[in-house]
């Protein structure tokens, strides 16, 4: 057991100050969360989530893992228009939906720029589901151990090392001090590419709600001795993730204790020898100085301690780490040579309630400004009603958008969908508040791609009606289609701003 002391000559030990007394980790110009940023805490419904992702289609799956405890995680559109990340698993991880329901209540609540953070989950029947903030750009197992394009480089390496530290370290400052499973699978990229820990790790994984089901890949000694972690087992973990950036090499799982795992061993072997350029990656030739690569081989070898009583506290990784960065000023999808997709920029209109509420997707407030509206956009325009005869056929057409129109009243959408297709299909020529009333319908079933095709037979019926266009804008952001929907916008806007001048002419 004692093989994993290590006997590297000037490894101070973690009382005591790293290699770089005067240098602080440099924390507070970058970690601050806009809590703006990051939507409050919700319990979702199942309806909520199945739509979030058609119907947890396989198309969807970004992730599975067949564990102890076997989950998937999809891709999602949640109401709010906001990708999201769902982790669905079965309850026989957490039998007990309140205990569910609290645990990711609890870890909810811990909010980081250096997190990817949890912003809902959802108990019902036998579905378990967590729900967290989407990133786009891959695991970093994805960048270290099946890169495509360039491998990661080692200032990006570092970066991650420091980023997980401050994690971890705001995770221990909320009280919540075991993070299980900490591995390369669960940092991931934001869209900026900087690293995240994943708040998955923060959630207990079990029936009791005490033990973890770990990856034996990462497996703190002390684990395989009790079947329990503390938090001196993620500072090991923490070490082993060190290792993988240093390496470029994944530790692979076992059956086996880790104290056997030839990488690592061989990994131990080469840091008590000094042989610090035969366990670096290959490719990162050129890029460290030799103080730098020695440093975090140092800590790693600290981490990866035996005794949990000699590793050390994430306090001391912070400041080791540190100052290792030299290039804080370039951004991360620089480094890592991605391609940073920016939104659209936003043209400042003038947009009246109604376009306003469409602009924010507020369907609510829609539906009120229709009600007080009614029909007094379609007077003037052509309608059948006022040259047809008084016939039994007028008189069902009448009676049908009655019918229709209180439907709608009483959000009874799926009705006011029936009686406003009937009606549709008696009028030769259609009113387009009927066809904008039939698009919110529509719209409050989910059925964006309905609404927008009901929004443009509008702007046929009218061609400069604004509701028709803004219509349009709500049923394409719906569909994430953001740059057309600012478009209809503008154009909404452009005609209302007509019709007001033509008014005070």
């Amino acid at each position: 057991m004692g093989c994993l002391q290590s006997k590297t000559a000037n490894v101070q030990s973690p009382d005591k100050e790293p290699s770089h007394p005067d240098s602080k980790p440099d924390l507070a110009d970058d970690t601050t969360l806009d809590q703006d940023q990051v939507p409050a805490f919700t319990v979702f419904s199942l309806a909520e989530l199945r739509t979030a992702t058609n119907g947890f289609s396989s198309d969807l799956i970004v992730s599975e893992s067949g564990e102890k405890a076997p989950n998937v995680v999809y891709k999602g559109k949640l109401r709010s228009n906001q990708i999201a990340a769902v982790k669905r698993f079965s309850k026989q991880s957490w039998p007990d939906p309140q205990q569910f329901v609290g645990e990711a209540a609890g870890v909810g609540k811990v909010r980081h720029k250096r997190l990817v953070n949890l912003i809902g989950c959802c108990a019902e029947g036998d579905e378990r589901l967590l729900v967290a903030e989407y990133m786009p750009n891959d695991t970093l197992s994805k960048h270290l151990f099946h890169w495509e394009k360039q491998p990661l480089p080692w200032e990006m390496r570092v970066r991650v090392a420091c980023h997980i530290a401050q994690a971890l370290e705001h995770c221990n400052a909320e009280n919540k001090k075991i993070y299980h499973d900490l591995n390369a699978y669960r940092v991931l990229f934001d869209e900026d590419g900087d690293p995240r820990l994943s708040s998955f790790g923060l959630m207990k994984n079990s029936r009791d709600g005490k033990s973890y089901s770990t990856n034996l890949a990462y497996t703190p000694p002390e684990f395989l001795r009790t079947g329990r972690v503390i938090p001196e087992s993620v500072i090991y973990s923490y070490g082993t993730v060190l290792l993988d950036l240093l390496s470029g090499k994944h530790i692979p799982p076992s059956h086996v204790p880790p104290t056997i795992f030839p990488l690592l061993l061989k990994a131990l072997d080469l840091i008590r020898g000094k042989n610090i350029s035969l366990l670096m990656d290959s490719s990162l030739e050129g890029q460290y100085g030799n103080e730098d690569a020695s440093a975090l081989v140092e800590l790693a070898s600290k981490c990866l301690q035996y005794e949990s009583r000699d590793r050390p506290s994430i306090k001391f990784i912070l400041t080791a780490v540190g100052p290792l960065q030299k290039q804080k000023e370039v951004a991360s999808h620089v480094l890592m040579g991605l391609t940073k997709t920016t939104a659209p920029a936003i043209v400042p209109i003038m947009l009246s309630p109604l376009g306003k509420a469409c602009a924010r997707m507020d369907l609510t407030a829609v539906h009120d400004i229709m009600l007080k509206t009614g029909y007094k956009d379609d007077e003037g325009a052509e309608n059948e009603l006022s040259f047809q005869e008084w016939t039994q056929q007028v008189q069902d057409m009448l009676n049908t958008k009655k019918f229709g129109d209180i439907a709608f009243r009483d959000k009874d959408f799926k009705s006011a969908v029936d009686y406003y297709s009937k009606l549709v299909s008696m009028m030769s020529i259609p009113s387009g508040t009927v066809f904008v009333r039939r698009a919110l319908s529509y719209l409050m079933l989910g059925q964006a791609e309905l609404a927008l095709r009901d929004a443009m037979q509008a702007q046929v019926c009218l061609p400069e009606w604004s509701t028709a266009f803004y219509m349009q804008a709500l049923a394409l952001s719906k569909l994430g289609m953001e740059t057309d929907a600012q478009d209809m916008l503008t154009d909404g806007a452009s005609f209302e701003g007509k019709k007001l001048n033509s008014w005070r002419s």
